[in-house]
């Protein structure tokens, strides 16, 4: 009897070595035992095999210095899912392990420069093209603030939280972010705000946006309960914010229609109706930005000058009279720009042109397919070959230069052709695009650096995340109130977050649940992530019971206020990372 356990032990231990070569040896060739065993002694972790697949990549930090390129090659978890570049691999495998500070440094300048490209992107390229498609939609500017623009200001959340939900190991990068950036913009943004203009908040726009953000709140707390989310959870997501779209619109109606019963204009003892208004500040807001384009002197430009003046990114009158830190920003933006400006077509309605430049739309039909094939799945389609001769990239090449020579000779230099709009859409897909290939390079990079610093994916996504794709809206909101619209920015705060968490989550898990057809399963990153939803939570509702109090009269107390309970979470996040704040094991 013994002898036949014995016997069946080693059959299993022979099985388990042939499916461990079978899954993890792939383009390395068969992996030996001889190969895997320093990776693991080395570890301190006693383990088979079989137990690769489950080891974490932090681990390769506890290896010797030798052990460790071969560990971030072999070890499934340090893979990546999609991007351009392997950090892990560059960390360990290109520099020496005497210059890992200087690797630590460029990835922190590269990420940077990345966050630079999701806001140029989103705030240059991507809400412009949106706001044409509204136009030319023929929306309202209630529908399309809480549609086509709200997605366009929060571009940068949502594909991040896209691409985290993509791969299970960096669901808690969208968490992370997506929370992090909730705490930051409703307690950091929002008190900034009443510090800097003391204001009236709107009160039912400010009720209705609370609440739902707290709906959404509860509703991603609950899929961390259960571990999981399912398709019609996904689904229960977006149906959330259609009918959160549904409730601004039936909102603004009936405030219209309020407005024509009790003649608010004529009326001077209605303050109320006009506290609640959702378009006041909008209309007050209105500048005309067509003298901003007109040219000084009117005469015939050739072609190639067009072109030229429509590639430069730079604005010499501007330049002169910024101070040097925009100089130095600006800087680094120009090759951004350039580039975004030769593959991202802009369709603007304040322009009498529409921004109709010939030779450059022209070269956009060339370009921007190329982009779309080149940056779509990191290029994977793009580099397909078609029967195993041509290329997707070139035929697409070919196929967009007939486009472009047939319009360039149909249309004129001066007077946009009557389908410029569609330039709009075109546009609109390749600066997402963009958005999402900047967007995985952020995930991919953070990814790394927690695995060299020994850090979660929830506190990467609510610091470094959350900061930086929220440090555009931050300064958004601080110059409108600044300039005398605070409503309107605090209004921009919620509006803007309940957006990212619904359609941030809910497409996310939807794009996972339609390409690997099972639930979406979520490990949350220990007690962080119950701290960070918890505190997300809380600020909600110190809002809710402290703004109605106030009378709705938001002043620097509250202000202050705001700043010390996000300084206050950030200190607890931190120390429940560390493990100084810890649960007690029963």
């Amino acid at each position: 009897m013994a002898s036949r356990q014995l016997n069946l032990q080693r059959v299993l231990s022979l099985f388990r070595v042939l499916l461990m070569v079978e899954t993890v040896s792939g383009a390395r060739g068969s992996l030996t035992e001889a190969h895997i065993g320093p990776q693991f002694s080395a570890s301190g972790v006693n383990q088979t095999p079989m137990d690769d697949v489950s080891i974490q990549c932090r681990e390769v930090c506890s290896l010797n210095v030798s052990d460790r390129c071969d560990f971030v090659r072999t070890t499934p978890d340090c893979r990546s899912q999609g991007g351009y570049l392997n950090y892990l691999e560059g960390i360990f495998c290109s520099f020496p392990p005497h210059l890992l500070p200087l690797a630590i440094t460029l990835y922190a300048f590269w990420l940077f420069y990345l966050f630079l490209i999701l806001g140029v992107t989103a705030a240059k390229f991507f809400c412009p093209n949106l706001s044409a498609i509204s136009t030319t939609l023929r929306l309202s500017h209630n529908v399309a603030g809480v549609t086509f623009l709200a997605f366009g200001n929060g571009a940068p959340d949502i594909f991040s939280a896209l691409v985290a939900f993509s791969d299970p190991r960096t669901a808690g990068l969208a968490f992370g972010a997506l929370f992090g950036a909730g705490v930051l913009v409703t307690t950091v943004v929002a008190g900034g705000i009443a510090i800097l203009r003391p204001f009236t908040a709107a009160s039912r726009p400010f009720l209705r946006d609370i609440i739902f953000y707290m709906v959404a709140v509860l509703l991603t707390f609950t899929a961390l309960y259960l571990g999981r989310v399912t398709l019609a959870w996904a689904l229960g997501y977006l149906g959330l914010y259609v009918f959160y779209v549904l409730t601004v619109v039936l909102c603004t109606w009936i405030y219209r229609w309020q407005r024509r019963r009790s003649l608010v204009y004529s009326m001077p003892g209605t303050p109320e109706m006009l506290s609640d208004s959702e378009e006041e500040p909008v209309s007050s807001n209105s500048y005309d930005y067509s003298e901003e384009y007109r040219p000084l002197l009117f005469y015939q430009e050739t072609t190639a000058q067009l072109l030229a003046q429509a590639l430069n990114p730079l604005d010499y009158r501007k330049w002169r009279n910024k101070p040097v830190s925009w100089r130095v920003l600006k800087v680094f933006k120009l090759p951004v720009e350039f580039l975004l400006l030769l593959t991202v077509p802009v369709v603007d309605p304040d322009k009498e042109d529409g921004n109709w430049k010939r030779p450059l739309n022209c070269l956009h039909l060339v370009i921007s397919p190329l982009v779309l094939a080149l940056t779509l799945q990191s290029g994977a389609y793009g580099v397909y070959e078609i029967g195993g001769l041509v290329p997707v990239w070139a035929v697409v090449v070919i196929a967009g230069t007939v486009v472009a020579a047939v319009t360039f000779f149909a249309t004129s230099n001066s007077e946009p052709p009557r389908f410029h709009w569609l330039f709009a859409f075109l546009g609109f897909l390749t600066s997402a695009l963009w958005i999402n290939a900047a967007a995985t390079e952020v995930v991919n990079i953070l990814r790394s650096l927690g695995v060299v610093f020994r850090l979660s994916n929830t506190v990467l996504g609510l610091t470094l995340l959350a900061w930086g794709n929220s440090i555009g809206d931050a300064f958004s909101d601080f110059t409108l109130a600044r300039q005398g619209y605070p409503r309107m920015a605090f209004s921009a705060c919620f509006g803007g977050i309940i957006l990212n968490i619904l359609v941030g989550v809910g497409l996310g898990c939807l794009l996972q649940i339609s390409r690997s057809h099972t639930d979406v399963k979520l490990e949350p990153d220990g007690l962080l992530v119950w701290v960070l939803a918890g505190a997300l939570g809380l600020s909600l509702v110190c809002s809710l019971v402290s703004v109605p109090l106030q009378c709705f009269q938001l002043n620097k107390v509250y202000g202050f206020f705001l700043l010390l309970f996000y300084s206050s979470f950030l200190v607890v996040a931190l120390l429940t990372e560390f493990g100084v704040i810890h649960l007690k094991s029963v």
